[in-house]
């Protein structure tokens, strides 16, 4: 019997696009758009850093400029960075109608920078028991100390809890603690998959 809703929120609760920022930083270099994505692939390992709480913002923004060759001032670099994301209203009707009946945890990999921007602009969405974001844990999903935190928080066994993210990697994870999943994908139907598991709502 499920008893906690364990969820990520980036492409579950709130969608979010790279591919902006991505644009925005693209149209004042002389780099494409393309190029951007490869450097920040390449690159990862900073901004990994950066939701993992191990760099603050200014650290970030002086390694990413550089990498960039960007003449973005801190602020307006920011305002570039965060504005990514856009409220899935379904899904948060959802989201309230389980709270009724289950603990409800919010487990995502996200900076100070980017929650505090969904915090400021999107408040409607932030209704959960707990929190469990991985710039304050300081480790970040896959690691399986990060899903053992949520745990701690949820109040009920591993197999008490159903785990909703839209990455592999990550459901992978909590299936190896034994932990129930969604994977959510682009395009499901999050209450016909919560159905499945015969939640109330």
């Amino acid at each position: 019997m499920i008893k906690c809703i364990i969820s990520d929120m980036g492409n579950v609760f709130i969608s979010f696009d790279n591919d902006i920022f991505f644009k925005k930083i693209a149209a004042n270099v002389s780099l494409s758009q393309s190029d951007i994505a490869g450097l920040v692939s390449k690159n990862f390992e900073i901004l990994r850093s950066f939701d993992k709480g191990e760099i603050n913002p200014a650290e970030f923004y002086s390694k990413v400029v550089r990498i960039f060759k960007s003449d973005f001032d801190y602020n307006r670099f920011f305002k570039a960075y965060n504005d990514v994301f856009d409220l899935r209203k379904k899904e948060l009707q959802i989201l309230k109608k389980l709270k009724e009946n289950y603990r409800v945890i919010l487990l995502t990999n996200t900076d100070v920078m980017r929650y505090g921007f969904i915090k400021k602009n999107f408040p409607e969405m932030l209704i959960f028991d707990a929190y469990i974001i991985s710039y304050l844990e300081g480790y970040m999903k896959p690691d399986p100390r990060i899903y053992k935190a949520a745990l701690e928080k949820a109040e009920a066994q591993a197999d008490e809890c159903l785990f909703i993210d839209d990455k592999a990697d990550n459901i992978d994870a909590a299936i190896a603690l034994g932990i129930n999943t969604i994977h959510f994908i682009e395009r499901a139907e999050l209450a016909a998959e919560l159905r499945k598991f015969k939640l109330v709502f």
